[in-house]
């Protein structure tokens, strides 16, 4: 008699494997732990409104959302770039790779810029940079300190010389910031590369990664074939960019937002008032649209 197939009695979607010790994981206690594994401590990838619920203490301002890629180029690959555009914004609910906003962290008011890698590989483009541009210079009207939680696969391709500017742009603009005296912290995730690693997420005054996040500017694979030797164990690593004083700390990310806290009040940052919290910005009449030269 042929063997017949066995219905799961289990709704798909409720539990994950972890991918580095195939623990299985009930998806609300993987929640619940901050997208840590309980067993091994593996960090899943985080979303940007996942990062901001879990640093600020409740209520955020999110700003800029009108700003949306014109694709000034015209590129097109194997897939035109506006048709992946118009995938990435149905697939995330945002309009690019980063989302901007203010709030408060552990009652300091803080400028918070978290990258979404389900965009595009959180690559950055034009939009990119004028966001997070912008969230610095909203810190610097507001006397607010600034993190940056970068995620990213670098400069986005599609968008040429453009998308290389905003390594400048927010380069400058962290300059800016840290002649007001302001402080910055870097969160490295995994991955932080190319473009992103080479200008604003490691200009941090405060530099810190989660555990066995991959960063670095080229891949190790393509380090590998270039160099044609073999990578040492670990390589690009948190802990080993650590190791190598590329970085200043390791931190688990259930540790993040009080050891981030815990910093901020070491450089001077003080707890304010909460009615000081700016309401959401409306879209101004960029609203759609980004400067090619943003």
């Amino acid at each position: 008699m042929a063997p017949t197939d066995k219905v799961s009695r289990v709704p798909e979607g409720l539990y994950i494997k972890c991918p580095s010790c195939t623990q299985v994981i009930y998806n609300k206690d993987l929640a619940a732990n901050l997208g840590v594994c309980p067993r091994c401590a593996y960090h899943f990838k985080m979303t940007a409104a996942e990062r901001l619920a879990m640093l600020f203490d409740g209520e955020y301002a999110v700003h800029d959302t009108g700003l949306v890629s014109t694709d000034p180029l015209e590129f097109t690959d194997t897939k035109p770039y506006k048709a992946r555009l118009k995938a990435s914004i149905a697939a995330t609910g945002g309009n690019d790779a980063v989302v901007t906003a203010t709030g408060f962290l552990e009652g300091i008011e803080t400028v918070i810029a978290a990258m979404e890698y389900s965009f595009i590989g959180g690559s950055m483009g034009v939009v990119v940079g004028e966001k997070v541009t912008r969230a610095i210079e909203r810190a610097l009207e507001r006397r607010a300190p600034v993190v940056i939680v970068s995620c990213s696969g670098g400069a986005r391709m599609m968008e040429g010389a453009l998308s290389l500017m905003q390594m400048a742009k927010t380069s400058a603009a962290l300059a800016r910031l840290d002649r007001a005296g302001l402080p910055f912290i870097s969160v490295l995730t995994d991955p932080t590369t190319g473009g992103v690693t080479a200008s604003f997420a490691m200009l941090g005054d405060l530099n810190i990664a989660e555990p066995k996040a991959l960063i670095g500017f080229a891949g190790p694979r393509v380090i590998e074939q270039t160099i044609k030797q073999k990578l040492p164990e670990g390589f690009q690593r948190s802990e080993f960019l650590l190791e190598h004083g590329m970085i200043d700390m390791v931190v688990d990310r259930r540790e993040l937002k009080a050891t981030i806290a815990r910093a901020f009040r070491f450089m001077g940052a003080a707890p304010r008032e909460a009615s000081a919290s700016p309401a959401p910005q409306a879209p101004g009449p960029e609203a759609g649209t980004a400067a090619e030269g943003a």
